[in-house]
């Protein structure tokens, strides 16, 4: 399979060795059957090829034909656009009306893992919110910290769910719920159509630009507002001095990470 697939992307031994970290020995062992690639290696192959790593290990690539290598090969389609059915659990009224759930602060660590529960999601309190479109979904999450300015420490951000990542137009702000850092409030620079990431920036200038990839995003909530117990203040000029500092941040990210 390792042959196949390195054949396929016209990859030398090489090329693939050398990204892996491996000397050419070794990968040549792998595609040969000689020996045996751990998980940790199969997982680096699978993120080489921007393929899955079931895709690897459950087919055999010397039957495929050109439209089952372009099903893999364009995998990320499916879980960027949502075609790849995108499950959302949620609360309805009595009137079968969608109702707008409230993640309590300390539910907030677990939601990574229980968003996709009925269990966990039913357990819930929800709000209503009548000035929003009854014809989409929200949900509602608990901001901790500084780095989102004029959204305070203790407010809640209230999300619309987004079914196509690829359609958000960047500079976007957003609840991004990730594998490993669960919610987050952060504006998006979409790169997912050329970089299969995101890039992530705050509106207070001393956080600084970070990348999530594709693969680590659960979900994605474009902000539609928020709910607070404090009234902001503001400085005049300060939004476009934020953006300002933004961008370069967002540069200098790009830079170093080409680098």
């Amino acid at each position: 399979n390792l042959k196949l697939l390195r054949k396929h992307f016209g990859k030398s031994q090489d090329e693939v060795s050398k990204s892996l970290g491996l000397n050419r020995s070794t990968y040549s062992g792998y595609e040969n059957a000689v020996a045996q690639p751990s998980l940790e290696i199969i997982s680096m192959i699978s993120e080489f090829y921007n393929i899955s790593i079931d895709a690897i290990l459950k087919n055999d690539f010397s039957t495929f034909n050109s439209s089952q290598w372009t099903r893999i090969t364009n995998g990320w389609k499916s879980s960027a656009t949502g075609s790849k059915l995108r499950i959302l659990t949620s609360q309805v009224s009595e009137s079968n009306e969608e109702l707008i759930e409230m993640i309590p602060v300390k539910a907030k660590a677990g939601y990574a893992l229980g968003y996709s529960d009925p269990e966990f999601i039913k357990e819930l309190p929800t709000i209503r919110l009548p000035f929003l479109s009854k014809n989409r979904k929200y949900r509602t999450f608990p901001i901790s910290g500084d780095s989102m300015p004029p959204v305070s420490d203790g407010s809640f951000v209230v999300g619309e769910f987004v079914q196509d990542w690829t359609l958000i137009s960047s500079e976007t702000p957003c609840v991004i719920v990730t594998k490993d850092d669960g919610i987050v409030f952060k504006i998006i620079d979409n790169q997912i159509s050329k970089e299969k990431n995101v890039l992530l920036s705050s509106t207070n200038p001393l956080y600084e630009t970070y990348s999530v990839e594709l693969k680590d995003i659960l979900e994605i909530w474009m902000f539609r507002c928020y709910i607070s117990m404090e009234l902001p203040e503001t400085i005049l000029g300060e939004d476009s001095i934020s953006s300002s500092i933004r961008s370069i941040q967002k540069s200098l990210f790009r830079i170093e990470n080409k680098s």
